[in-house]
């Protein structure tokens, strides 16, 4: 896949759902963060938007740096589910991995002795109204709900 991507329309409405297809990479970042901030409701916060961009940094970058050893796509599936309300899958066939299976960090250590990890996916999480994660022929699903307002 070219590092330009592919969009998509998907399901019965373009305003229903859409989806990204881009080679797992971090220039491509800013193409992703672009086009799930392009099916967010008009008129989010400046609050609101730091979150999202946050979390699908977080999963994105995450997916380009440990999902393949030679490279691969990411799929990115963006629904909305209300007036306000959407969800953004990430979807990839790299090795399989549940992010959401570790632990939050635990803050009560100090930051000497604190494992290292977990802190973005702790971020998404709190910044989200739900993550969940499955594994779906042969992909890794990590789904992400958010409404704004």
């Amino acid at each position: 896949m070219d590092e330009v991507g592919e969009e998509t329309n998907a399901g019965a409405s373009t305003d229903s759902e859409k989806s990204l297809l881009v080679a797992a990479d971090d220039q491509n970042l800013p193409k992703v963060t672009d086009f799930v901030r392009s099916f967010a409701p008009q008129g989010i916060t400046p609050d609101e938007a730091n979150k999202i961009d946050l979390a699908v940094e977080e999963i994105f970058v995450n997916i380009s740096h440990y999902a393949y050893e030679n490279g691969g796509d990411v799929e990115i599936v963006c629904k909305k589910l209300a007036e306000r309300k959407i969800s953004v899958a990430f979807k990839d066939s790299g090795i399989e991995f549940d992010p959401l299976a570790k632990g939050d960090p635990d803050f009560t250590e100090s930051v000497e002795t604190r494992k290292l990890g977990g802190f973005g996916i702790y971020l998404t999480k709190k910044f989200m109204d739900s993550v969940s994660y499955e594994r779906q022929d042969g992909k890794n699903i990590l789904t992400l709900v958010k409404t704004f307002g």
